[in-house]
């Protein structure tokens, strides 16, 4: 079977991207006649799973595809084309949503990190130290002078 990004590694997990139905059910779950789907695959709009034997299977988020294909072409008469290049940019958006996400986290602990290391170098620095100041404009004079030993 074909691997679908974001899927689940435990086969027994029953997730909205595992294959379970089949062309029959999928068909009645859309409202869709089962040859409309084959075209669909046919097209690329709608690419479910394969078994072994190349039977395909759909799982929930196949079957809101095929309703959402149906909506689009029913009642806002948009062609199979122009559905097919809304459904890849709506996954491209997706996919670069993540990719924004992903960023950001790697920024923020990037910055977290960055707060760490200045802390600790904060910290580290001499308590015995006296910053220096420069006086340009004081006029005052001080005179030192060394204790005599008594």
């Amino acid at each position: 079977m074909e691997s679908r990004p974001g899927r689940s590694r435990n086969p027994y997990e029953l997730t909205d991207e595992t294959p379970v139905y089949v062309i029959s059910v999928a068909a009645q779950l859309s409202g869709l006649h089962p040859q409309t789907l084959r075209q669909y695959d046919r097209l690329g709009l709608v690419s479910p799973d394969r078994t072994a034997g190349r039977g395909r299977r759909y799982s929930a988020r196949d079957i809101e595809l095929l309703r959402t294909v149906q909506a689009l072409s029913q009642d806002e008469g948009i062609n199979l084309a122009g559905i097919k290049r809304i459904i890849e940019l709506e996954n491209q958006v997706a996919a670069l949503q993540a990719r924004v996400a992903e960023l950001s986290a790697a920024v923020e602990g990037a910055a977290a990190t960055l707060r760490q290391r200045e802390a600790q170098v904060h910290a580290s620095y001499r308590r015995d130290l006296v910053p220096y100041q420069d006086v340009q404009q004081a006029s005052a004079l001080v005179v030192w002078r060394p204790k005599r030993p008594e």
